[in-house]
């Protein structure tokens, strides 16, 4: 069935002002099998995603779907030759029920007129293993259960071509392995899967074939199990990995004989339940453990971004009080948010004011930041982080994840800070200014700076890490370091095998 060609898009082009986006791009997806469109971020996915669903019109070339040309001018152009698409942003109406999004917009809306619609929707729920009624509020189902969601509206379609946009990367484990059952499901169906991530491992989990795109240009399609997969990041950043390899080798990261800069004991929020933590001047550490275990809430504590509800906390041996960001900052702490979009930019914003915004906040708004000031500010870290933007007065929410998410690390770092706190810092990006951000976090603990990583891929904090704080039901279960950093006994510790380092 893989030897079938079900969607071919032959020489695509697709302009903007000042950018070729797409310069004729080849991509070719068979029937029954799971392609990875992989790239960095500006390589082109995107805009050829938008390309093939009708979001934008190319500049040149043709798409066939079964031998026969086609054309799309929007997303329902698409939908009516058997696309369909989830993308990383979810889409739906968080004021509706699972069942109305699942079903609002179609052709078949008829099904929205009556309550037999809400018996489909939980027929289709339960056959994906779903964790959701057809009746519940979509905005009171998890992030991950909401992407579920849009997935099984999308299957429903009796799609032909499914596109999934980073559809993990909201996902834990379990939710990851149900959603690769399902995709494998579709596939003996006939139905073939454009799949793109930034999870390398995920793509040579699941996929069939992997094409690799940069600068707007086709790299190469290969078969995954022909393709090692340092071969692959070479191809997509367009240079060798040695570099990345060595990451994790730099000489003891573990700072030893340092001071403690932030110590807390029993520390509490609305969210957190109780734990004690320590950080030690240069050192870079990581919460660790599966998605809801609990690594957000306890940053978001240290922090002061919940509701502090307990807890004593001293900085440098100085008993200190932190019950909001501000007195965080105060104290030479800065805090990256797991959700950029939300807790991060200003996407109306330029990216000038968003990158001088919290050392505003910390002047006060008596003590304004100059107009020149300001940009010089944003002209130095554009240059320091490799920001690729057309100007210092672009709105930022126009910037590729990669770059909103070193705006948000300039932003920070024009603070100075003496303690910064990373979640999921990488989250989305690609593996190029994934490598950009660990360098980064390595140099700044070389600097003096304490840092604590967070992020779902083990195999990066391990490189980053030289102590990791493994977290399990909101708890802390375990403390690994030295010898103890390898993926297995991470996993171990996770999963409540080895529980010999856990604090009491």
């Amino acid at each position: 069935m893989q030897d079938e060609v079900l969607l071919q898009m032959r020489h695509i082009d697709k302009k903007f002002p000042g950018v070729l986006a797409l310069n004729g791009v080849d991509f070719t997806l068979r029937k029954g099998e799971i392609h990875a469109l992989m790239g960095e971020n500006g390589a082109g996915k995107s805009t050829l995603i938008k390309v093939l669903t009708g979001v934008y019109r190319m500049d040149g070339g043709e798409i066939t779907v079964e031998g026969e040309k086609i054309s799309i001018h929007s997303p329902q152009d698409a939908q009516n030759n058997g696309i369909s698409t989830v993308y990383q942003e979810i889409t739906l109406c968080p004021n509706l029920t699972v069942a109305e999004n699942m079903f609002i917009g179609r052709e078949d809306g008829a099904w929205i007129k009556h309550k037999d619609y809400e018996k489909r929707a939980d027929e289709i729920l339960t056959r994906l293993n779903i964790p959701a009624r057809s009746t519940q509020q979509l905005e009171n189902c998890s992030l991950a259960v909401q992407q579920m969601v849009a997935i099984a509206r999308a299957v429903d379609m009796k799609c032909k071509v499914l596109i999934l946009d980073e559809p993990t990367s909201s996902l834990d484990d379990k939710e990851v392995n149900m959603l690769f059952t399902l995709m494998k499901d579709l596939k003996s169906q006939g139905v073939g899967i454009i799949f793109v991530t930034h999870f390398l491992e995920q793509v040579y989990e699941v996929s069939d074939r992997i094409t690799v795109l940069r600068n707007g240009e086709l790299v190469g399609e290969y078969l995954t199990e022909e393709l090692p997969q340092v071969e692959l990041v070479a191809k997509m950043i367009g240079k060798e990995l040695d570099e990345l390899m060595d990451l994790g080798e730099t000489e003891e990261k573990e700072k030893k004989e340092a001071e403690v800069f932030y110590e807390a004991k029993a520390l509490s929020s609305s969210d957190a339940l109780p734990f004690d933590f320590s950080i030690r001047k240069g050192e870079v550490n990581g919460f660790t453990g599966l998605l809801g275990s609990g690594r957000s809430e306890s940053v978001r504590a240290i922090f002061g971004a919940d509701k502090v509800t307990g807890g004593d906390v001293k900085i440098k041996g100085k008993p200190v009080k932190i019950t909001s960001p501000i007195d965080a900052m105060k104290n030479g702490i800065g805090y990256l948010a797991e959700d950029r979009k939300r807790d991060g930019i200003i996407a109306e914003l330029s990216v000038r004011e968003n990158i001088i915004l919290a050392l505003q906040v910390l002047n006060g708004m008596f003590k304004p930041i100059s107009r020149s000031e300001a940009e010089a500010f944003a002209d130095e870290y554009i240059k320091v982080l490799n920001i690729k933007t057309a100007s210092r007065e672009t709105p930022v929410g126009s910037l590729s994840g990669g770059n909103q998410q070193k705006v948000i690390l300039a932003r920070w770092l024009l603070t100075h800070p003496d303690y910064l706190i990373l979640d999921e810092p990488t989250r989305g990006i690609d593996v190029g200014t994934k490598l950009e951000i660990q360098k980064l976090v390595l140099k700044l603990a070389e600097d003096g700076v304490s840092v604590t990583f967070i992020s779902s891929e083990v195999e990066e904090m391990l490189r980053t890490c030289s102590r990791l704080i493994v977290m399990r039901d909101r708890h802390i279960v375990g403390e690994l370091k030295g010898a103890d950093l390898n993926q297995t006994k991470v996993m171990k510790t996770i999963a409540g095998g080895e529980t010999e380092n856990v604090e009491k």
